[in-house]
């Protein structure tokens, strides 16, 4: 939600100390602002659509928001821990030309907060608070302070007319503003003594404005208007470049790049002279009519596609929506990589997301009633139905159950109601005909076809070692595409949850590439070892071993809650959690599907190239 707060700025028009109003706040109202100051929450405005940011002159980077106020420590006034409040503040800023006069926009409700563990600077470190709190939406837009304004703007007179916003920078002050208490106070002819036109703001430490007892505060602020030579399409750069600590991204990924890359070679090599050596052993033995007892895999060629004892509809709607979820990410990451998701664009990201998941219903219908088919399923209609609403009614209902919760809470964030019937419109609408139509072909498709005929009678499993259980190969399996992200999934999750940007779409294709190859190739070699030790129940197994990357994500999203956010209180947690597990879901559905069907070509192309009767 954005709201357009009181500021008022004129384009190119420089103001000193401008009175935004004055304020007489109790002691409830103080205990307020010390509570959301030693939680570190931060405020955010907008410019012409750009954040403001503070700048860090010895680092040369941007943050985004600036904080509330700031505890000074016990040594600075007597022994005693003290809150001051920013009330002063200053703006630099760099704009369009058709904006003549503007306003600031206060974004409350994606306010987060910042903790000294994120960096190595404990200066610049950040600490995750989730903006959904009841005391943001009490304090409302009270979170007014003195700031300096600091606008950059860009002029070109032989490209364009006027001048364009291309910097939007906040200097936040603490001062206990002092006035002639013999004249009535008015904010348009009040001059006061601690800054104006001829004092400008500071900060000084024997006059911070303190939030330990009732007091009037007076808010004002600054404008500043600073020439540029940025360009309109280099002003997000400064917010992109982010933290220089976070350099060692660049090494991490190229790292784990080449220890998968030589983990994939390796792999690669074994298996293919392996099944090199048995394929042309089994022919051999056709051939000269060896009376020899087959063993390994081929043993199982009439089993190997026999359809799973467990729940064949189920393997098929959850393989069926792994795929579509495929098609989302590789369709999201082309149009990011192609820079259609500017993070100029709030929300884009997500927007894109749900439309082109929902778009890609139809890949899902027709994989699912394929496999369903092959499976030798007759109830069509309840496998489309599911198909098309287990994911959806899933991730439904635990983001309304969160919106609820925030809706108790009277929280900003909570989805509007209107909002809701949107999505739901979205499903039911275009989600739910495109997998009606996708699995309609998949029914008229013919069968895919496999090299070998299923025996009518079972074959019995022999028993097998501890190592070869499918929980301890289900288990195993998601460790090597778990490690594969692990790196990247740290700047991601920085990114939704510690208030930074991440904008390396280019490393995330290569990640996700990775990601693709080490599931396909984990599955096929947990497959081999299976089938040779004449277990032919792969199905369910190859979809989980890769799947299981997704408990490992989860895992991980629980040690990040302990060890890097500090989130307190029932709703923020159940936020955090409800919205991991349903991240760590759709991970468990791509990877399970990426898994499964590699396995499915896998098994298929082994059994075809040796001669069974």
């Amino acid at each position: 939600m954005i709201k357009s707060s009181l500021y008022e700025i004129e384009m190119k028009v420089p103001d000193a100390c401008k009175i935004l109003c004055r304020k007489n706040h109790n002691k409830a109202e103080m205990r307020l602002f010390r509570s959301v100051i030693d939680d570190e929450y931060r405020i955010d405005w907008i410019v012409d659509n750009l954040p403001g940011a503070m700048r860090n002159e010895e680092y040369d980077y941007v943050t985004r928001g600036f904080p509330v106020g700031f505890v000074a420590p016990p040594a600075f006034e007597g022994g005693h821990r003290m809150h001051y409040l920013y009330n002063h503040g200053e703006d630099h800023r760099r704009r369009p030309e058709a904006l003549q006069t503007t306003a600031l926009l206060a974004r409350a409700v994606t306010t987060r907060l910042t903790h000294p563990r994120q960096t190595t600077r404990p200066a610049e470190r950040t600490r995750a608070r989730l903006g959904f709190d009841l005391r943001r939406a009490r304090l409302g837009f009270d979170l007014r302070r003195s700031v300096r304004i600091i606008l950059k703007y860009h002029e070109d007179f032989t490209q364009f007319k006027g001048a364009r916003i291309v910097g939007f920078e906040i200097v936040p002050f603490s001062i206990n503003h002092q006035w002639d208490r013999l004249e009535e106070f008015d904010e348009f002819t009040t001059t006061l003594s601690t800054c104006n036109e001829m004092n400008p703001a500071q900060n000084d430490p024997g006059n911070f404005q303190s939030m330990e007892e009732a007091d009037e505060v007076i808010y004002t602020y600054d404008v500043k208007w600073v020439p540029s030579d940025i360009t309109w399409a280099h002003r997000w750069d400064v917010y992109l470049k982010g933290n220089p600590d976070d350099e060692i991204h660049y090494f991490s990924i190229v790292n784990s790049l080449m220890i998968v890359l030589f983990l994939t070679g390796v792999v690669a090599m074994i298996m293919l002279r392996t099944l090199r050596k048995d394929i042309t052993t089994y022919n051999e033995m056709q051939t000269l009519e060896e009376a020899q007892e087959e063993s390994g895999w081929k043993l199982v060629h009439g089993d190997v596609f026999r359809a799973p004892a467990f729940s064949p509809m189920l393997l098929s709607v959850l393989a069926g929506t792994g795929v579509q979820v495929f098609a989302m990410a590789m369709s999201t990451m082309t149009f990011a990589l192609l820079g259609f998701l500017s993070p100029a664009n709030r929300g884009g990201l997500l927007t894109a997301l749900l439309l082109l998941f929902v778009f890609m219903g139809s890949f899902a219908g027709y994989y699912a009633a394929r496999l369903y088919k092959l499976f030798g399923g007759k109830a069509w209609k309840k496998n489309t139905i599911l198909t098309a609403t287990l994911f959806p009614s899933v991730v439904c209902v635990i983001f309304f159950t969160l919106d609820v919760m925030l809706w108790y809470q009277g929280a900003s964030t909570a989805v509007p109601f209107s909002t809701m019937c949107a999505l739901i419109l979205l499903w039911f609408g275009i989600s739910l005909p495109l997998v009606l139509v996708g699995s309609y072909f998949g029914f008229k498709k013919e069968v895919f076809e496999v090299p070998v005929r299923t025996n009518i009678i079972p074959k019995t499993i022999p028993d097998q070692m501890w190592y070869t259980h499918p929980l301890f190969a289900i288990a195993l399996g998601g460790i090597l595409p778990f490690g594969a992200v692990c790196i990247e999934l740290f700047f991601i999750m920085s990114a939704l949850w510690l208030h930074q940007i991440y904008y390396v779409f280019g490393f995330l294709m290569i990640v996700l590439f990775i990601l693709i190859a080490t599931c396909a190739e984990i599955t096929i070699v947990m497959c081999y070892f299976q089938l040779c030790n004449e277990d032919y129940q792969w199905w369910w197994r190859s979809f989980l071993s890769s799947g299981s990357a997704a408990i490992y994500l989860f895992l991980y999203a629980v040690w990040y809650f302990v060890s890097k956010l500090e989130i307190t209180g029932f709703v923020s947690s159940a936020i955090y959690f409800g919205y991991m597990f349903i991240i760590a879901l759709g991970f468990f559905l791509l990877t399970g599907a990426i898994g499964f069907f590699a396995c499915f070509w896998f098994v298929r192309k082994i059994y075809g190239a040796i001669k069974v009767d």
